[in-house]
């Protein structure tokens, strides 16, 4: 067992921590481990979840007569777990550095797209700039939040991975491009093969328990698209923003699951600004590394 002061979930959840392990002790190796996989990505995403339960719980009782707006709420009580989770070392500064940046960056895309009409706010707000809830940035950063805790947490190395030139180079790419493509040709086909291009041999190795192992960063990317789609679905369900057209609920186009891919390239190249992308040791388990067709 780790020391309590270097462990992941901080020394408040410490017991929590040891008695579910006590428990997976009990159970067969490859069930334990599934269940451990299943728990360490909800530790990763914890920030997110609670930011989008807290949408659902706000849709469900908000009441417009109330005193504070529905967006205020939600940006205090974003503010409150963020601290929280830096309080309690549940969180390392390095994340909420991540955090920052992130939400910094996503507001600023949020005012463009705002003014050119991809998406409206459609409820008050005192934090706000220009029509952007500050709330919203911190969906942005849940994503930052997310890969910085997962990299932490499933100790993840990356093999053949790219300059960093290169990949800062095609995250400005993909960040212009969601401004640009107002103006001129929409890149994002040619974005798609770059990032095939430039990541499609790169394998994440992670560890779950003892033994590491390994999916293609392409895949992975695209699998968490899915899930930021279906979180997005639910924004615009619960009337955080809207759509051109959504004055009744309708599922988000599956074109928005494409904008989220390319999205992640920009989120992990800025998680590597302060989690640098490590290589991994040279044997996984009796499985030499990297395996000779990577």
């Amino acid at each position: 067992m780790q020391p309590i002061k270097n462990h992941q979930t901080g020394p408040v959840l410490e017991p929590i921590r040891v008695w579910i392990r006590q428990q997976l002790a009990r159970l067969p190796p490859a069930l334990a481990e599934f269940i451990l996989f299943g728990l360490k990505q909800a530790w990763s995403c914890l920030f997110g979840a609670l930011v989008l339960f807290l949408i659902i719980v706000t849709k469900l009782i908000w009441n417009e007569d109330w005193v504070v707006n529905r967006y205020d709420a939600l940006f205090l009580a974003a503010l409150i777990i963020q601290i929280t989770f830096l309080r309690l070392k549940m969180e390392s500064w390095e994340e909420a550095k991540v955090i920052l940046i992130y939400h910094v960056t996503g507001t600023c895309m949020e005012i463009f797209k705002v003014r050119m009409g991809s998406w409206v706010y459609p409820e008050d707000a005192l934090f706000q700039i220009a029509g952007v809830p500050l709330f919203s940035g911190f969906m942005y950063a849940s994503v930052g939040s997310y890969m910085a805790r997962a990299i932490r947490i499933f100790d993840m190395r990356f093999t053949h991975y790219p300059h960093f030139a290169l990949t800062a180079l095609l995250a400005a790419a993909i960040y212009i491009n969601f401004y640009s493509h107002h103006y001129i040709i929409d890149m994002r086909l040619g974005l798609f093969a770059a990032t095939l291009l430039l990541f499609g041999r790169v394998r994440i190795c992670f560890t779950v328990e003892r033994e590491a192992r390994w999916m293609p960063l392409v895949l992975a990317a695209f699998l968490t698209s899915i899930f930021l789609w279906i979180a997005e679905n639910i924004g615009t369900a619960t009337g955080i923003w809207l759509y051109p057209g959504q004055t009744e609920w309708h599922m988000v186009s599956l074109q928005k699951l494409g904008s989220w891919y390319l999205l992640l390239y920009v989120s992990f190249v800025l998680v590597t600004i302060v989690c640098k992308p490590q290589p991994p040791a040279k044997m996984i388990g009796r499985t030499a590394w990297p395996p000779h067709d990577a």
